[in-house]
């Protein structure tokens, strides 16, 4: 079973499971597909995160496979500049992509068929072309508005000038060449051999400061995800640099509340969730860092003794402003997420991005994808965790999820797209635990999301506690009720995110996927 956001990604999976591949066999089949078909959310100039989880292991690993930023670059380089943040585009956020890292440490630990086995799909795809989907065209399109005048950029991404239209067939040669170099060299070929000379050539060109050094000492890390329990059922996530512990912050507070009886889609139901998302982004502002550099309460954040200390400020007939983080010892960028398992029960979470879009816009010779702009997210105070230091990990958007239910089953999902993933995280959860939708319905319903929270990056908090904004099916009762209890409402598209699961019943063998209608996907099986 395979669940993406690109029905060509999904059919890749499944091809590899035909041939005897495994389900982390698939997955880099399929990210590797997804790097061609949708370079709105992800590539190989980006970075990689996943859990795995083993059918006779009891819990998950991690697979922290992110970049770090260029040794060269420090917070003067900015002040010299004038610059009191990070840009958004250009040489300056990118940071070292760990992406191809990470599924050759997948591959060398759980692979069972050749690497180059598994790029073929993808090469093949790219030399041919592929129809670009609706929704990727729409992406595509404000990208290239932005992105046209970065160095290599429009030659690669912008044939005859513009960006394909939706149902126009794209091939990117360039990148089935970069995929062959991988699939004959390796590894190496990527981070000290003809790839990364040509990523460092092109930076020092356009004044990046990624170069040579930066790339050869890149390291993925396998780490030790964590969980809490939400109403019997087990919630797992990878601990900082990324923001995944904000999913079980917002669960810690939401389980002190019986949401079941208010109905899915109430606005008191509503109220509480956005009222725990507030509080669980306050610390995440704050806290949530590189745990190499800065020492991370991690396991006091997901307690349930913080969780009651800082549910003791949600007012149930209030929206919270001024909100500010805890002490806890005493909108919208793209992504793309995968999930796959097979039929022995491994089961693999994982998800992959450029961090905004097509990243950085910086798109190397003849390589055929862009570097990330992940380095936007660190801040440039000194004395704050997230702070921009040589060698550091920045603060990570992206979070791949695991949970396992009171009956067995084992699932894998996660909601691409900013900060909306851990807040559309926890509505999936309580969609299933506390509303009782199978997969696909707790994916189709309708979402919230809440923005104006202070940020990793130095933004503070909105005082008037942010804006709220609801997709259609709700309705206007809904909104009326929110606003009645101190929201503020606003309209927004494209925030919600894109949901894909897989999930595994240890009972009886049985694989259920499910994909969200809101991308251009499919969650299919064999």
């Amino acid at each position: 079973m395979v669940a993406t956001s690109q029905v060509f990604a999904t059919q890749a999976g499944l091809d590899i499971l035909r041939s005897g591949g495994n389900a982390i066999d698939a997955a880099i089949a399929a990210n590797a597909v997804l790097g061609l078909t949708e370079p709105t959310g992800c590539g190989i100039g980006g970075d990689l995160f996943a859990m795995v989880w083993e059918p006779d292991k009891d819990a998950p690993v991690g697979l922290n496979a992110s970049g770090r930023a260029p040794r060269s670059l420090n917070p003067d380089v900015f002040r010299q500049l004038s610059l009191d943040s990070i840009p958004s585009l250009g040489p300056l956020p990118v940071s070292t992509p760990g992406a191809v890292d990470g599924w050759f440490e997948l591959h060398g630990r759980y692979g069972s068929l050749d690497f180059g086995d598994l790029l073929a799909p993808a090469i093949e795809l790219a030399r041919e072309g592929f129809p670009v989907g609706q929704l990727t065209a729409s992406a595509w399109a404000r990208n290239a508005r932005s992105l046209r005048e970065f160095p290599g950029f429009a030659d690669c991404f912008m044939p005859g000038g513009e960006a394909p239209a939706k149902g126009q067939v794209f091939a990117n040669p360039r990148l089935a060449r970069t995929y062959e170099t991988l699939a004959a060299d390796g590894r190496e070929a990527f981070y000290r051999g003809e790839i990364a000379w040509k990523i460092a050539a092109y930076m020092r060109e356009n004044g990046g400061y990624l170069d040579e050094s930066d790339l050869a000492s890149h390291a993925s890390e396998w780490i030790r995800p964590v969980s809490s329990s939400y109403r019997g059922n087990d919630v797992y996530a990878l601990p900082p640099n990324t923001q995944g512990i904000a999913t079980l912050q917002i669960l810690n507070l939401l389980e002190q509340h019986d949401i079941q009886p208010l109905g899915f889609g109430s606005a008191n139901y509503l109220h509480l969730l956005i009222e725990a998302k507030k509080l669980a982004f306050e610390d995440r502002a704050r806290y949530y860092a590189d745990p190499s550099f800065v020492a991370t309460p991690t396991e006091e954040l997901i307690s349930k003794e913080y969780a009651l200390e800082r549910g003791r400020l949600i007012d149930p007939e209030r929206a919270a402003t001024g909100v500010v983080h805890g002490d806890p010892r005493l909108d919208s960028p793209q992504t793309v997420y995968l999930a796959a398992g097979d039929r022995d029960g491994l089961l693999v979470s994982l998800i992959q991005s450029n961090y905004r879009g097509m990243g950085s816009g910086m798109t190397p010779g003849d390589l055929g994808f862009v570097l990330h702009n992940r380095g936007e997210l660190f801040n440039l105070d000194p004395d704050h965790p997230n702070a921009l230091v040589p060698g550091k990990r920045p603060f990570h958007t992206i979070i791949p999820g695991l949970a396992r239910f009171a009956g067995g089953e084992r699932l894998a999902f996660g909601v691409m797209g900013g900060s909306m993933q851990p807040q559309a995280q926890a509505q999936v959860i309580a969609n299933v635990v506390d509303f009782g939708m199978d997969l696909q319905a707790a994916g189709d319903a309708p979402r919230v999301f809440h923005g104006g929270s202070s940020q990793p990056t130095g933004e503070a908090a909105q005082e008037d506690g942010g804006r709220l904004a609801l997709e259609p099916g709700f309705g206007e009762a809904v909104r009326e009720e929110l606003t009645g209890l101190g929201h503020v409402m606003g309209r927004a598209r494209g925030v919600f995110g894109g949901y894909q699961a897989v999930m595994h019943d240890g009972k009886t063998g049985v694989l259920t996927g499910a994909s969200d209608p809101r991308k251009d996907g499919q969650a299919a099986g064999l």
